[in-house]
């Protein structure tokens, strides 16, 4: 009964959480930023809290505020170019950093601050509590701020010559452009999702060998390769059904991606929580644990799928 009750708990939470997520990714822009920095930084503080479990006492707060600079990051050519507009309007001029000078003073920011901080201290070990702090921000918030960055690129680095006829772009085509954007991102979520779902019931159902019994004693060889298969069968399908721009071997190397390090993503944070001896990073979401815990897979994959498609899909 109890595990009936849980499982209706994480139907519940998915049913809610889902639509609003689908409806922010869609949008993009500043509505995606939001999502996507509220994730990081409830993730981030969790990272925390394992580490804390260890006696490490990191620099939350101010882990938290570079966090969201590094986020902002990733928006930023969209800033600029909201930002030149609406100074223009009003015959202001203004001088900006270039992009990866801002990523430069975040980290310089969060190194050189983490450090000062420490020196003046007196909780803990000053080497174990700025290394987590600083960890903690490009393990979670520098991932989570390449699927902005994932985002970003369909309205703003897109190639359009590559895709429509030289020479003449029109609004429903920019349209069509940014809904891809979207939709990119929904897959690599549903990839994702139903990853987690079939490597879930395959390993109920058909479990015999246990995977990596050290770290995650209930996970199977088989649960993993119906999830791997999984994975790269919602891509695909993903690219039949709405993703026109994405050709077919692409689809199934980002399948393949996330069939394997979205499942090894999963076995860090498994790493991680047994290490500090919880069974969940929080109790934030009823019947999923914590939010890392929901987006494990993602914080490890979004880097990887970010490279490939920028560097690779639309070279």
């Amino acid at each position: 009964m109890a595990r009936f009750e849980n499982l209706l708990a994480r139907i519940a939470v998915a049913a809610a959480a889902i639509p609003i997520i689908l409806f922010l990714t869609l949008k993009g822009g500043y509505y995606f930023f939001v999502l996507i920095t509220v994730l990081s930084s409830f993730t981030l503080y969790e990272f925390y809290g394992l580490a804390e479990k260890k006696g490490v006492f990191p620099l939350k707060i101010f882990g938290l505020c570079a966090g969201v600079l590094l986020n902002i990051v990733f928006i930023y050519e969209r800033l600029l170019t909201d930002s030149f507009e609406l100074f223009a309007s009003k015959g202001v001029r203004i001088s900006v950093f270039a992009g990866h000078q801002l990523i430069v003073i975040v980290l310089l920011f969060l190194l050189l601050g983490t450090m000062l901080t420490e020196l003046f201290r007196k909780r803990g070990s000053p080497l174990l509590n700025a290394s987590v702090t600083a960890f903690g921000v490009m393990a979670v918030s520098l991932s989570f701020g390449t699927l902005i960055s994932l985002r970003e690129l369909f309205p703003y680095g897109f190639p359009l010559h590559k895709f429509f006829a030289a020479g003449f772009i029109d609004d429903s085509q920019l349209v069509l452009v940014d809904r891809w954007g979207g939709l990119t991102v929904i897959a690599l979520f549903a990839s994702i999702w139903m990853c987690d779902t079939m490597a879930y019931f395959g390993g109920k159902t058909f479990g015999r060998n246990l995977l990596f019994e050290r770290i995650s004693p209930k996970k199977t060889w088989e649960g993993t390769i119906a999830g791997f298969f999984s994975s790269v069968a919602t891509m695909v399908l993903a690219k039949y059904c709405f993703l026109g721009y994405l050709a077919l071997h692409h689809a199934l190397v980002l399948g393949v991606l996330v069939g394997v390090f979205g499942q090894l993503g999963d076995l860090i944070e498994s790493r991680f929580k047994r290490d500090a001896n919880v069974k969940d990073s929080s109790a934030l979401l009823p019947g999923h644990g914590g939010m890392y815990d929901r987006f494990d897979s993602l914080v490890f994959l979004s880097p990887i799928v970010y490279l490939y498609i920028e560097f690779i899909v639309l070279s």
